[in-house]
């Protein structure tokens, strides 16, 4: 849930992305009253409509039903960053202590994250989907030693994992500065594999592809419990041999599921559209997305008409997991915000900023995003993404394809599949320890700045958040 600048809106003012989406963003009917399926979805963001599509690619015949709360692309799916990025919220060495993966396993699944930047660019080309796909890559800032420090670490890793230039590469600061206009810039790393997209536009245009496909989306349908065969909602009940649950940031309104994924809200800004020569101080040719090596997540974009949509963490986790309209909104968050992207581009000193808004995305207590389906009651799901959804939710939609029509392929081996992680600690230690970890981060870059040496407080804090 989000909302603009002031008051209360509709869907097409929850974002930029939702206001410029191309979409008048009607529901679509809710759910008429009890139904059958054969798989009913819970979600109608990226996870829900990425399975139904590949589900109907592979069998036209099915009867796929989703449901949702509000309108697709409601929550995180129609609200992110706009990175469809080979990024996994776990550190490749973590992944290879799954148990079964190994280091094969941990390579297999990063090679698939960077087909799968293609395959959405593939998907929405043949469906005809305008969601600004451009893949410049991902250019990542180091402004001081530290952080410079910091960017070879990254590489060395990288070679040590088989990761080549062509994957990921150290540039110098006269080649950052090339290519990013950043204060201080004193060198970055690159990877290819990031394409800027437009989230609303995909969305949109997903749900409207899997409903040219035979499959059925019910909006402003609330889902209140899942179990094996069926979907409780405020409009009545969906049976169905397979439930897939979809609900990532939401996930904790489900009856039973308060502790499985906390939802965490990350916020954005933007600016209006800049003209040429502010792009001349910018760059960001080709549209690369942008970070910087802090320990804080900020991450940004080129729009395709001309803006900076800008992001980051910083906001409070709301005790009990609460997911309400008002978390939407933090004034500090969006001025430290503008403040930082002020730093980071000073030509923006004067620039007005038209959109801010915010939502909840969902982390899981070992940081790692799963995939699965329990065959013995046909409930399935996909989630914990920890903000790097946009991609890993195709992969999680074509993966969990497989896994109910019951085929075994390369994806269902990857060992993210069928992983469990424990439940988050019981309030008040859940509400004591996330806030105590996103304030963290912040001291992390404070203390880095003030001592000119890697920080204690983010090396202490790394085991705790999959890094």
């Amino acid at each position: 849930m989000g909302r603009p600048l002031t008051g209360p809106a509709p869907y097409d003012a929850l974002s930029l992305w939702h206001a410029t989406a191309g979409d008048d963003w009607t529901p679509r009917p809710p759910l008429p009253g009890d139904a059958t399926a054969d798989v009913a979805i819970v979600g109608a963001g990226f996870t829900g409509l990425w399975t139904a599509y590949y589900l109907l690619r592979s069998d036209p015949h099915l009867r796929v039903r989703v449901v949702e709360a509000e309108t697709a692309g409601f929550g995180a799916s129609g609200r992110n960053g706009g990175w469809c990025s080979a990024l996994f919220p776990k550190a490749p060495d973590r992944l290879a202590a799954l148990p079964g993966a190994g280091r094969a396993g941990a390579v297999a699944l990063h090679q698939e994250m960077r087909a799968t930047v293609d395959e959405v660019g593939r998907v929405a080309a043949a469906e005809g989907i305008d969601a600004h796909f451009t893949k410049g890559g991902t250019v990542a800032v180091a402004r001081t030693p530290v952080q410079l420090a910091r960017a070879r670490a990254e590489v060395a890793d990288a070679r040590a994992w088989g990761r080549g230039e062509d994957e990921v590469r150290l540039l110098d600061g006269d080649e950052a500065r090339a290519l990013v206009g950043a204060r201080g810039a004193m060198g970055a790393t690159f990877t290819p594999d990031c394409a800027s997209i437009h989230p609303a536009r995909l969305v949109r245009g997903l749900a409207r592809a899997v409903e040219r496909l035979g499959g059925v989306v019910h909006e402003r349908t609330r889902a209140t419990g899942i179990r094996p065969g069926a979907v409780a909602t405020d409009h009545g009940t969906l049976r169905a041999e397979v439930v897939v649950r979809a609900t990532e940031g939401y996930t904790a309104r489900l009856g039973g599921h308060r502790r499985l994924l906390a939802p965490v809200y990350s916020l954005m800004v933007a600016t209006e559209p800049l003209d040429e020569a502010q792009w001349a101080g910018i760059g960001l040719q080709g549209r690369p997305t942008f970070t910087e090596h802090r320990h804080l997540v900020v991450y940004g974009q080129r729009t395709a008409d001309g803006r900076i949509a800008f992001g980051g963490r910083g906001a409070p986790y709301h005790f009990g997991s609460a997911v309400r309209p008002e978390h939407d909104r933090d004034e500090d968050v969006w001025a430290g915000l503008r403040s930082t992207l002020r730093d980071l581009f000073p030509v923006l000193d004067d620039v007005h900023f038209t959109h801010a808004w915010g939502g909840p995305l969902g982390i899981p207590r070992d940081w790692c995003a799963s995939v699965g389906l329990d065959r013995a009651t046909g409930l399935a799901w996909a989630g914990g993404y920890v903000g790097d959804g946009v991609s890993t939710t195709n992969l999680a939609g074509r993966t969990l394809r497989d896994l109910i029509l019951g085929q075994e392929t390369a994806l269902t081996r990857l060992p993210w599949v069928q992983h469990r992680t424990r439940r988050w600690e019981p309030e008040p230690l859940r509400w004591l320890g996330i806030n105590a970890g996103l304030r963290a981060m912040a001291l992390a870059d404070r203390e880095e700045r003030f001592t000119g040496r890697p920080s204690r407080i983010a090396r202490a804090m790394s085991p705790l958040i999959g890094g």
